[in-house]
């Protein structure tokens, strides 16, 4: 193993882990399950990934030590083991979003609302509320509860959970230009991870929509195709609609709804040009589509969108395009 004294785990050793927190406490037990992706043992990599899971990212949330795993995590899915990377991109994926976020598919991510939320709960921000709240109180055993929490505070933390995924998120999106090498891979489950997750970083998409758009273009398989253009309707606009709106006349039903779903995403936008920077027929033409894939039998292969609920999907599109709301 080479390449673990190389380029890929370099550095691993020399974080202070035990000095981290994760959902169970001192985060001393990561460095050996990230090891463990990289290593030989299957067995154990599945291991590694169900305590990385739940270390990392205990039922959505995200911790200190969840951003510092993140570049060993993203070289692992770009040069680790094959059967490693796949598993490592869906957990890079939960680190910068949760299952909640990914279920707002209609709207995005909205980072601009949720940069100003989490600043509210920054670590400086709350370590003055903390001393404020210790200057008032009398109460001894109350002033030690709050030290500690304070003490945390001063380390670099922060109890709310919008700044400590935002960490996470902007750790994934400072690794993003790596990570999307993988548009060119020759495994499509790996184009299709990165499709998916450059989903969800509106900020990249003057860099991810190209690439995007030309892997809708030129892919053969029609789950990897349809990840990408609903991408583009995620981070795009109606300057994208043009080159969105060929596929509503795929031959391939999955695609046809991709299209369809990316288009009524940018139609009912909140980014500049909104519905009336799309013609009126085109918009037509994406409903009739959804409509009519809603009356169908959903495709045997489907997308992770809306977790691959195909006519959820078509419902909550259809319900956001009519009122504007997810």
């Amino acid at each position: 193993m080479g390449t673990e004294n190389g380029t890929l785990l370099a550095g691993l050793d020399g974080v202070d882990w035990a000095g981290l927190s994760h959902a169970y406490g001192s985060a001393e037990d990561v460095p050996g399950q990230i090891r463990a992706l990289y290593g030989d043992d299957e067995a154990a990599r599945e291991k590694a990934f169900d305590g990385l899971f739940n270390n990392i990212f205990h039922q959505g949330s995200r911790y200190q030590a969840s951003p510092v795993a993140v570049p060993f995590l993203a070289r692992i899915a770009v040069a680790g083991p094959p059967t490693a990377r796949e598993n490592t991109m869906w957990l890079l994926t939960r680190l910068a979003v949760d299952w909640y976020d990914e279920y707002r598919l209609t709207t995005g991510i909205d980072t601009v609302a949720w940069r100003a939320a989490a600043s509210e709960g920054s670590p400086q921000k709350m370590l003055l509320w903390y001393d404020e709240q210790l200057a008032a109180e009398t109460d001894e055993r109350q002033r030690r509860q709050l030290r500690d929490i304070r003490d945390r505070v001063a380390a670099g933390n922060s109890p709310d959970a919008r700044w400590t995924a935002l960490c996470s998120y902007d750790a994934v999106l400072a690794e993003l230009p790596g990570l999307l090498t993988l548009f060119d891979h020759g495994d499509p489950r790996l184009r299709t991870r990165i499709a998916y997750l450059t989903a969800w970083f509106p900020e990249a998409a003057p860099t991810t929509l190209p690439r995007l758009l030309a892997l809708a273009k030129h892919e053969h398989e029609p789950v990897v195709a349809a990840t990408a253009l609903v991408a583009v309707g995620l981070v795009g606009g109606p300057a994208h609609a043009v080159r969105v709106a060929p596929y509503l006349d795929s031959a391939d039903k999955l695609v046809r709804w991709a299209a369809a779903t990316a288009l009524a995403r940018i139609a009912s936008g909140s980014g500049s040009g909104g519905r009336t920077g799309m013609e009126s027929a085109l918009v037509d033409r994406a409903v009739a589509e959804l409509t009519a894939a809603a009356a169908g039998p959903a495709p045997a292969s489907c997308t992770d969108y809306n977790s691959g609920d195909f006519h959820g999907h078509i419902e909550r599109t259809l319900r956001t395009l009519v009122s504007g709301t997810p």
